[in-house]
Formats: C-alpha cells, structure tokens, sequence
C-alpha cells in the first residue's frame, strides 16, 4: 500500500465526511499549484492530503498531544483554539505517520496562520487551503482567479482578507500572519514603487 492510501485511510478514521472531502479537495488544488508553479507536486498533494489532520479532534485532545510534544501555546495562540489543529497536525505528521521531510511537516504547521519567509510549498498548501473546489467564502472566486496569475498575489490577498475578517470580529491576530502580511505587502510595495 502506497503511502497516499494510509493517509486516506487514517484521514477516514479521523476526519468527518466534510472534512474528509475537503482534504481531497485541498490535495488536488495543491498538486495542480505545484505543477503552476514548478514545485514538488508529491510533496503538495501529500501535504495537501494531511493538513486538517487533527481538525476533528477535540480541545482536549489537541492540549494533550501538545503537552505530550512539549509544545508550550502564545498567548495568542491560547485563546484560538481554531489554530492549534496545524500545530497538532504537523506533529502527528511526524509521530503518526512518520513523516521526516520538515517541508511537507512545516507545510502542515503553517496552512492556517502563514508566516513569514514562507517556502514555495507552504504558499502552496496556504492558498490550496483557500482556494480548493469545495470553498464557497465571499471571495473564493477571486482568490482562486488571482492564484492562477500570481501566487504570491493570491497569499496576499488571502493573507489581508484573513486580518480584515479577524480585525472586523475584534479577535487576536496570530503573530506569524501579521509578519507574513507585512512582509509579502512591503515586497509588493518595492515592486510598485
């Protein structure tokens, strides 16, 4: 059995229907950017394909899988339980799964906040988590026609659309997507001006 079965097949066991198709989706939107975008497509799809890993699993379990890694949360990240399935992932990547290629774990680690310095494959599974066929936010379509042109665009744009719906909800902005917007807005401003 290749690898991308026993993903499928854990992923089966725990993830529910949505997210499961979701992760499927996620993957297929991956692989086709690594294609666009000349990175490794295995690496995306796989990555892609084990995003939302721990998405299902409860708070409890998440802190439990946290503190058995010695993984100490922020502040920030404390009071945002919806971020701490990509650090969860990324570490069940490497226990469950035994996954030692630090680009596809680190891929994992940063879908949801970003951050900044991204590597090609973590811009990828960034804006694959945006942009799969099963998205149907108020600007998919427009995320999803800008990553066609452009990927570093289309991270900006999901990167700003993230803030704004954040900052508009008075909620905490996770460090690493403020640095990511800062630092992928000043790139562009150069390039502009």
């Amino acid at each position: 059995m290749n690898h991308y079965e026993k993903d499928k097949r854990l992923l089966k066991q725990r993830l529910d229907e949505y997210r499961y198709r979701h992760s499927l989706a996620v993957a297929e939107q991956a692989s086709h950017l690594a294609k666009r975008y000349g990175g490794d497509i295995e690496k995306a799809y796989r990555a892609g394909l084990l995003h939302d890993i721990t998405k299902n699993d409860s708070p409890d379990s998440q802190l439990a899988c946290l503190k058995r890694a010695g993984v100490t949360l922020t502040p920030i990240e404390q009071c945002s339980p919806k971020l701490w399935h990509a650090i969860t992932g990324a570490l069940v990547a490497q226990s469950d799964l035994s996954i030692e290629d630090g680009e596809i774990v680190s891929a994992i680690r940063y879908h949801t906040t970003g951050k900044a310095g991204m590597t090609l494959l973590e811009k990828i599974i960034y804006i694959a988590d945006y942009t799969s066929a099963d998205r149907t936010y108020p600007d998919a379509q427009t995320v999803r026609r800008l990553v066609e042109e452009d990927l570093d665009k289309a991270v900006l744009y999901a990167l700003s659309y993230t803030v704004s719906h954040l900052s508009a909800r008075q909620v905490p902005i996770h460090p690493d997507t403020i640095e990511a917007y800062n630092e992928l807005s000043a790139i562009r401003t150069g390039k502009e001006g």
